[in-house]
Parts: C-alpha cells; structure tokens; sequence
C-alpha cells in the first residue's frame, strides 16, 4: 500500500483536532475530485512501519481527537489490508482516539457483505471505524455549506451502529 500524504493538527476532515491519512488507490474517479493525483495507486510514498509509527506518535497529544482515512480510496481492496493492521495497532495504543474514513463508495452496496469491495479485512475495519463518510463526490451537489462533506448525496454515518445493528444512522 502506498500513501499520498499525511496532514497533522487538521480540522477540516472530522471533529475536533486530527490526524489525517491520505491514501493512494482509487477506481471512483469522481468528476471535480480535489485529490485526483491520488487514483493512482503507484502514487506517493510506501506504507512503512515507520510511516505507522510516526503516525501513530502524533495521536498521543491529548488535543488529538482521533484519525481520518482519506484517499485515494481506504475501501479499495488493495487498502484494505494495510490499513486494518494499522488500525488495530491503533486501537490498541488509543482506544478513546476515535477513527473517521470518507470512501466513494456506498456502505450497503460496495461494502457490505457480497459487495464490490467487500474483502476478508472489510467487517473488522469497519469495526475500527467511528464515523464513515460514505458515496461518490458528486461535483453537481457540491455546496460549502455541507458540514464534512462534498457533496450533498455524501452521508456522514455512526458507523459503530451499523456495525453493531446494521441499521445505517447518518449523524448530520
């Protein structure tokens, strides 16, 4: 796996004040996309452990609310794997430091189990997942006004209800 770039002490991608993640790899390639150097999944710097820990020592601030996962796309299968391990040690060192992912593809569609992008690794990272900014950035329904979306058919999901219910309960 690959990454983009990494953002630290951000405050646009999620509540309070994070750690953001920039994910290379993603097939959606939305139309007015502002990342758009990051579908390919060649692009930027190797997913080290290094990479993980020096992530992983800028959650330890308490100022730090969490972790975003941008792309790119997190959901991209060749993702998935890298990020679950990462996030399981990240759990595990933090766990009140919540986890926000924005995919374009949709939750009940493309991640659920039979979806396009449903893997071995997809149940348990969603699991580790707090806040899931689900659908495909839609350049039409963009409004500044839309709180920690892009586009308005984009939904901001309690991602640890569905997980635990299966009911999809969007929080804004």
């Amino acid at each position: 796996m690959r990454y983009a770039g990494i953002k630290y002490c951000d405050i646009a991608n999620g509540t309070g004040v994070r750690t953001v993640l920039f994910v290379s790899g993603c097939r959606n390639h939305c139309r007015g996309c502002f990342q758009p150097e990051t579908w390919d999944f060649d692009y930027g710097e190797e997913f080290t452990k290094e990479v993980e820990d020096k992530l992983l020592d800028s959650l330890k601030p308490p100022y730090i609310k969490g972790l975003t996962l941008l792309g790119g796309d997190p959901f991209e299968p060749e993702n998935q794997k890298g990020l679950l391990s990462f996030l399981r040690r990240m759990k595990k060192k933090y766990p009140t430091k919540d986890v926000w992912a924005y995919t374009g593809y949709v939750l009940e569609h493309d991640l659920a189990d039979g979806g396009k992008c449903h893997t071995k690794d997809t149940n348990e990272m969603l699991s580790c997942i707090d806040v899931l900014v689900d659908g495909p950035y839609i350049e039409e329904e963009y409004s500044i006004l839309l709180k920690f979306k892009g586009s308005a058919n984009q939904r901001v999901i309690d991602c640890k209800k569905y997980v635990d219910t299966g009911e999809i309960a969007t929080l804004m």
